[in-house]
C-alpha cells in the first residue's frame, strides 16, 4: 500500500507542473492588461508602468512563471492584483463555500442513484426500469443553471420557503446556512441522481450477467442477497470512479450554480478574477483545483480495495 501511494504522488508532480504551466501561458494570452483594468482610463502610462514592476509583471514570462513556482510551492500562491488580498486565505475562504454544497449533494445523490440504478438493472426492459432511466435522463439533460432558476423561482419567489440572495456561513448562523445552501445543494443533487444513476445501471447490468451470480441463484439465494452481496461489492466500482470524477469536478468550482444563487465560492472567485486578468488569483485557483482531483482520485484509488480486494493483489 504504502509503495503504491508513492508511486502516485509521484505521478502527479509533472500533471501539476503540466497544469501550471499550461494555465500561465494561457491566461496571458488574454487580450487585456490587468493594471490598466484596476486603475482605469485615467491612469497614466508612467503609474501602470510601476505597478506592472512591483507585481513583476515586466519580467521575462520564464521568470514570472519560475518566481511563481517557487512561492506557489512553499504555499505563497501571491496577492490579488484586484484588491491586493492573499490569494492562499482567499481561496480557502471560497472553497469552503463550495465544499459545504458539493459535499453533502454528492453523498445525498450517491445514497439516491445507486439503489435506483440498481434497481433498474434488475427489472431491466421492464416498466421500473424504463420509468427510472426516463427520469435519469431528464434529470441529465437539465442545464444546471435553468433548473436552479426554477427552484428559486418555485421555492423562493412563489412559496417563499427560502432566501433568494445571499448567503450566511455555518459560523454564524448554522439553521440560516443551511436555507442559503438548501436549493443550490438541491440543484446539484437533482443533476448527479441523472449521472449515477445511468452509471449504477450499466455496471449492475454487467454484473448480473456474470456466472457467479447465476450459480448463487441456482443455491437458492434470493433477489435482495444477490443485490446486496454479490452484485453490489463489484457494480459499485465503476459509480465510485464516476463519483470520484463528479466530487473533484464540482470541488473545482460550480461556478454557474454559484453565479444563479450569488454564492461567494470558489468558481464564481474563477470567474471574477477571469474578468479582472487578476493572474495571481486565476493561477492560484487552477492549481488548487488540480491538486482537489488529484487528491480526490488518489483517495479513490485507494478506497478500490475495499470493493474488489483483487486490486491489491495485481
Amino acid at each position: 500500500m504504502l509503495r503504491y501511494l508513492i508511486g502516485r504522488l509521484l505521478t502527479t508532480i509533472p500533471t501539476l507542473l503540466l497544469v501550471s504551466l499550461s494555465v500561465f501561458v494561457l491566461i496571458r494570452l488574454v487580450p487585456g492588461d490587468p493594471i490598466a483594468l484596476m486603475l482605469g482610463d485615467a491612469a497614466d502610462a508612467a503609474t501602470v508602468r510601476d505597478i506592472r514592476e512591483a507585481y513583476g509583471l515586466e519580467e521575462p514570462l520564464y521568470v514570472q512563471f519560475g518566481l511563481w513556482l517557487l512561492k506557489a510551492i512553499s504555499g505563497d500562491l501571491g496577492r490579488s492584483i484586484s484588491n491586493n488580498a492573499a490569494v492562499a486565505p482567499l481561496i480557502l475562504d471560497r472553497f469552503q463555500v463550495s465544499a459545504s454544497i458539493v459535499l453533502i449533494a454528492v453523498a445525498v445523490a450517491a445514497f439516491v442513484a445507486v439503489p435506483l440504478g440498481m434497481i433498474a438493472a434488475w427489472r431491466q426492459n421492464r416498466l421500473t426500469d424504463i420509468l427510472i432511466i426516463a427520469g435519469a435522463t431528464l434529470l441529465l439533460s437539465l442545464p444546471s443553471f435553468w433548473l436552479g432558476l426554477l427552484l428559486l423561482l418555485l421555492f423562493g419567489l412563489k412559496l417563499g420557503w427560502v432566501p433568494v440572495i445571499g448567503y450566511v456561513s455555518f459560523a454564524e448562523d448554522w439553521a440560516a446556512a443551511l436555507a442559503y445552501i438548501a436549493l443550490p445543494t438541491l440543484t446539484l443533487i437533482l443533476i448527479e441522481i441523472g449521472v449515477l444513476t445511468r452509471m449504477a445501471r450499466a455496471s449492475t447490468v454487467e454484473v448480473l450477467r456474470l456466472e457467479y451470480i447465476t450459480h448463487a441463484r441456482a443455491k437458492g439465494v434470493s433477489e435482495g442477497a444477490v443485490l446486496l452481496r454479490h452484485a453490489l461489492p463489484n457494480a459499485f466500482a465503476p459509480t465510485w470512479t464516476l463519483i470520484g470524477l463528479v466530487l473533484g469536478n464540482l470541488l473545482g468550482g460550480i461556478a454557474v450554480v454559484e453565479t444563479v444563487f450569488t454564492l461567494p465560492g470558489l468558481g464564481r472567485l474563477l470567474v471574477d478574477a477571469i474578468f479582472a486578468r487578476d493572474y495571481p488569483v486565476i493561477q492560484g485557483c487552477m492549481l488548487f483545483t488540480a491538486v482537489i482531483y488529484v487528491v480526490v482520485n488518489l483517495i479513490v484509488d485507494l478506497c478500490y480495495p475495499l470493493f474488489d480486494p483483487r486490486v491489491m493483489s495485481e
